[in-house]
């Protein structure tokens, strides 16, 4: 049997929402492997959702520059929320999402050469930040667009940064479905996106939570059931299928064909996202749960 350890009853609890104890069972139940206890609470009805096991812990900011249909979002990362909101911190941001769309860099390592206004290249003006401010300093991601499509570039406070790319409509519903994405993060575009093995897990999960007597139906009956659920799961992990941010009344897709327009895809930027910063006190706590 492995160990079943406060951290990794941590990481399970904040991926499902689920109590601390049953947390602890599940893992107990599947020999220590997190991604199959996660899957046997949803089937126990017990997970509220399967977060994404990265967790967002690094401060910094992303930033945004754009010139028509040339578009670029930034990640600067700091090692507290104080410096991130230090105006020299916010001015090298922005100074970077500009290097970044004048200069065409298509990765962080080509961004680091690339010249700011004032001469420097990207990687001295870090450098003597760094110096400055007196944290760690990093550019860490950068992702661009390039069309001849409208394209929205938006910054929500400073730490969520979305592109979208729309063929058809016009800016400002392209600025509304980059707010849409920013607020609502749906993993996938349209129901064709969706992976097949997404289906065919949620629908084995779906029918493990069933109850015997929904299960005896005729199997049509079932299957209409099994559908309907299936249905609802892709509109809430799709762009197209959830109410659109602006107008609850109407889902993203039925704005989309009013307007005749089409998204093609779009970007989301999370400051700090994937990035660990372990909590020695809720660890502590944790750890005192599973002893009582």
């Amino acid at each position: 049997m492995a160990e079943i350890t406060a951290s990794l009853v941590k990481e399970l609890r904040e991926r499902t929402g689920a109590g601390m104890m049953e947390c602890k069972k599940a893992l107990t139940e599947n020999n220590g492997d997190i991604d199959a206890a996660a899957e046997w609470l949803r089937k126990s009805g017990l997970a509220k959702a399967d977060k994404k096991a990265s967790r967002v812990a690094a401060e910094g900011r992303i930033a945004a520059a754009q010139d028509g249909g040339k578009a670029v979002l930034v990640e600067v990362n700091s090692e507290t929320d104080f410096v991130a909101k230090d105006s020299n911190f916010i001015a090298l941001c922005e100074a970077v999402a500009q290097a970044a769309l004048a200069s065409g860099s298509a990765d962080v390592e080509t961004l680091k050469a690339a010249k700011l206004a004032s001469g420097e290249t990207v990687e001295e003006a870090r450098a003597a930040a760094v110096a400055k401010l007196g944290e760690n300093i990093q550019v860490r991601r950068m992702v661009r667009m390039d069309t001849a499509n409208h394209v929205a570039a938006y910054v929500h406070g400073g730490k969520i940064g979305v592109l979208v790319e729309l063929a058809g409509g016009d800016a400002e519903l392209a600025r509304g479905l980059a707010m849409h994405v920013a607020a609502m993060n749906p993993p996938y575009n349209k129901a064709a996106d969706v992976p097949a093995e997404f289906i065919a897990k949620e629908k084995e999960i779906e029918l493990a939570k069933m109850s015997e007597k929904d299960k005896a139906k005729p199997a049509d009956i079932l299957e209409k059931i099994i559908s309907g659920k299936l249905n609802k799961i892709v509109n809430e992990v799709t762009l197209y299928g959830q109410p659109y941010v602006l107008d609850g009344d109407k889902t993203v897709e039925a704005v989309l064909k009013a307007a005749g327009a089409d998204v093609i895809g779009f970007q989301r930027l999370v400051v700090g996202e994937g990035i660990e910063k372990v909590q020695e006190d809720y660890l502590a706590e944790v750890a005192k749960a599973m002893q009582v």
